[in-house]
């Protein structure tokens, strides 16, 4: 963590810098974009922009994941990502795993609106914490992704000696056959490539952070509440707007003269946003809509 938090300290440039906004507000968030000073997007997403699909979050009180997991008779909720729990008892994942498994959710406005970010060539990455693929189906490419939690696109065999990879129609079939997957070549456990604790992170996250922030104009943070490692320790928080994160999507779009056509959601969350005006802050601009508010420090 403090490695991390050193490495974002020299890219982002956590000293004092120009002033990027011309006022604190969402209007000056379109009025940055649109003015062609801001080229290089990324965005940094967690479970809140899926709640509204339907997809439950991890933490939120009585509705969370972790609050409705008794019927698999856990020693604790976090055991079901639990990688030695998983090797012994994988039962309870892929029982998990029917009920969440990609193609039974339809992205969200917040998806879209990271799509209409790369069809208008503005989107450098999108770095996910969640594992719904949803950031693909709304029609985002590997090459946009960096999915830091792991996917349900590929799978590999557990055994280190084998790491045999299976396609995600072969987990698909396995999965939903109630079928425990085992690897065809040495009769291991084979696991969605999903990051559970006691995993690391894709190298991918590492190599394409040191490339990706310090050519960042603007960072879009959507859906998380910045409780989980490395996403924790990145930034900090200036001012808030309480909005819910798809229609703070939907006003930000309507601002830029954006149109995006997706259904209606009803999910509340609440919206974050985080000015360079700060002797705290990135000397770039960060917009962040998270599930719940934290801690704000307002240095203006």
């Amino acid at each position: 963590v403090d490695f991390l938090r050193s490495l974002f300290s020299r890219t982002l440039g956590l000293s004092p810098g120009e002033k990027v906004l011309d006022e604190l507000t969402l209007d000056g968030v379109a009025r940055y974009i649109l003015s062609g000073k801001c080229k290089n997007i990324i965005c940094m997403v967690g479970a809140g922009i899926s709640t509204s699909a339907g997809i439950p979050d991890f933490r939120s009180p009585g509705t969370g994941l972790y609050a409705n997991l008794q019927k698999y008779n856990l020693p604790y909720p976090e055991a079901i990502f639990q990688i030695d729990y998983f090797k012994k008892h994988p039962e309870p994942f892929f029982a998990l795993a029917r009920e969440l498994y990609p193609g039974q959710f339809k992205p969200t406005v917040c998806h879209y609106f990271m799509r209409m970010l790369k069809d208008k060539g503005l989107l450098t990455r999108c770095y996910s914490q969640n594992i719904d693929t949803l950031e693909r189906v709304a029609g985002l490419e590997g090459e946009d992704l960096i999915e830091a939690h792991g996917t349900f696109h590929t799978s590999h065999c557990v055994s280190f000696l084998c790491r045999k990879e299976y396609s995600m129609d072969w987990m698909q079939t396995k999965i939903f056959s109630e079928d425990i997957p085992k690897c065809d070549s040495c009769g291991s456990l084979v696991k969605p490539d999903i990051v559970f604790f006691g995993e690391n992170l894709p190298a991918r996250f590492f190599t394409s952070m040191k490339m990706d922030f310090p050519r960042c104009d603007l960072l879009i943070i959507m859906g998380t509440s910045l409780q989980v490692q490395p996403f924790a320790s990145l930034v900090s928080r200036d001012v808030a707007h309480l909005s819910t994160c798809d229609d703070g999507c939907m006003a930000l779009a309507e601002l830029l003269g954006w149109k995006v056509n997706t259904g209606i959601f009803s999910h509340r969350s609440d919206m974050l946003f985080k000015s360079t005006n700060s002797k705290h802050s990135p000397r770039n601009m960060v917009l962040c809509m998270g599930q719940q508010t934290v801690l704000i420090k307002n240095s203006l």
